[in-house]
This record gives C-alpha cells, structure tokens and sequence, in this order.
C-alpha cells in the first residue's frame, strides 16, 4: 500500500514518493523527541542539552555540505568541422563527482550486517546444545559491548562506502563514453589513462565520503555513552535521510517554478 502512495505521489506530485513518506515518518516523531526533552529537563544537565543542541545543529550542516559538495573534473569536446565548413564542439564543461556518491546506503548494508547476526544467536542462545547456546551467548555479549559494537559499526559503514561507490560508479565506462562522444579531460589522454585520473579523483573522495558516513553512523551512540541522556542521541540515518529529501524537493520545485515563469 505505501509503494502504491508512494508511486502515485511520484506521478502526480513534486518529489520521490517513497522518500517522501519516509521523510513523514522521521518528521513525525520530533514531537514525541522533544516532549521527552521537556518532561526529563534536568536544570543540572543544562550544559549537556547545549552542547547536545550545538553538535545537533554542527551535524545538519555538515550533512548538507558534504551532501551537496562535488569535484568538478574540466572536460573539453573537441572541434569538428561538418560539411558546409561548420564547426561543432569546442565547448568546455565538467563532470561532477560528489564526495558523499553512496547516500545512506552504506549505513543501512552495516545496520543490517550488525542486525542479521543477533536474532540468529538471540534463537541459538536458546539451543539445548550447551556448546551452542554458550557460543551464542558469548558473541551476544561481545554485540553488546558498546564500544565493540560502535568500532564494528564504523568498519562497515566505511567498507560498504567503498564497496558500494565501485558497484554504482565504472570510471572505465565513464571514460569510454567521453572518448566516443569526442570529449576529453585536459591534460590527460583519452581511454585508459583517464578512466585512472576518474578513480584516483573517486578514491580521494570516497575516503572522505566513507570517514563522513562513518562519524555520523556511531555519533548517536558515542552521545548515549558519554552523555547517558537517550534523547540527545541524533539519528545519523534518519538526518542524512531528511537533509537529503528536503533539498531534492527544493531543487524540484525551483525547477517547476521555472518552468512555470517559462
């Protein structure tokens, strides 16, 4: 039913659908969030919701620059003179390469890495096999290490980056592309050489892409340790997720405005 709403407001509205519901269900718990904040409000604890406010509102900046921050690598289409003595290409533009290029998706294959493990030995723990069911608990226990858990988090959400930036991104088929439609980076020669400039360019900033997913994945968790008050713990995923559909809705209907003006 949500996939048929979400399609259908993709169709006849402004925006992805699907995000734009899951966007509502995020949006919708603030006030249960903040009503906590008001009803635990310690005066003593007044320094830790500052601070707790502070990284809150650092994060969402950080979020949206490194959302929509992108390296811009020159390209040039070269001259070529038609029949008629007509000249076409010359002109110069670029190809955009954004620093976070794997969304929120590295978060969700490490959430779900992390997740699968435990309601399997949740069910072996139970086992009737001693050996199992002391295994079992054993690894439990080490999942619920915070800081194990918070370095294991970390570690996949930084790999998956990696991993899922190769799969979405072929710099060869990037590179072959602008070699048959007579374009070319300057400086660096058409095909293999610069498919190696796109991903030595795409390594550099999947680094920094990968260390910002990271940092925002385990940050609610390392503001639940130190701080010990739940409700300052930001949602990495679900800020990521807000951020990333209110400025795609903002470009689209600045978009329709300009049609509309048109």
């Amino acid at each position: 039913l949500l996939m048929w709403l979400g399609e259908l407001i993709t169709e006849f509205g402004v925006g992805n659908g699907v995000s734009l519901i899951i966007f509502a269900g995020i949006v919708v718990s603030l006030p249960t969030v903040i009503s906590q904040l008001i009803f635990t409000f310690d005066p003593a604890q007044l320094p830790i919701y500052i601070i707790g406010l502070a990284v809150t509102l650092l994060v969402t900046f950080g979020v949206v620059v490194v959302t929509e921050a992108e390296r811009p690598i020159p390209i040039t289409y070269a001259k070529q003179v038609r029949s008629g003595g007509q000249t076409t290409g010359g002109l110069s533009t670029y190809l955009p390469l954004r620093v976070n290029q794997a969304g929120v998706i590295p978060i969700i294959f490490a959430l779900s890495i992390l997740l699968f493990p435990q309601m399997i030995f949740q069910f072996l723990s139970q086992s009737s096999v001693l050996i199992v069911a002391n295994i079992s608990n054993l690894i439990l226990g080490l999942l619920a290490n915070n800081w194990f858990y918070t370095s294991a988090y970390f570690v996949l959400v930084f790999l998956f980056t990696y991993f899922y930036t190769a799969v979405t991104f072929d710099p060869d088929s990037v590179a072959t592309n602008l070699q048959k439609s007579g374009a070319f980076v300057p400086g660096v020669r058409p095909g293999p050489a610069t498919s190696e400039h796109i991903a030595r360019i795409l390594t550099r900033l999947t680094l920094v892409g990968a260390l910002f997913l990271g940092t925002i994945a385990i940050l609610p968790l390392i503001l639940r340790s130190v701080t010990g008050i739940q409700a300052l713990a930001i949602g990495g995923t679900a800020l990521l997720i807000v951020v990333s559909v209110v400025l795609d809705l903002t470009k689209k209907i600045n978009a329709q405005v300009s049609v509309r003006e048109y």
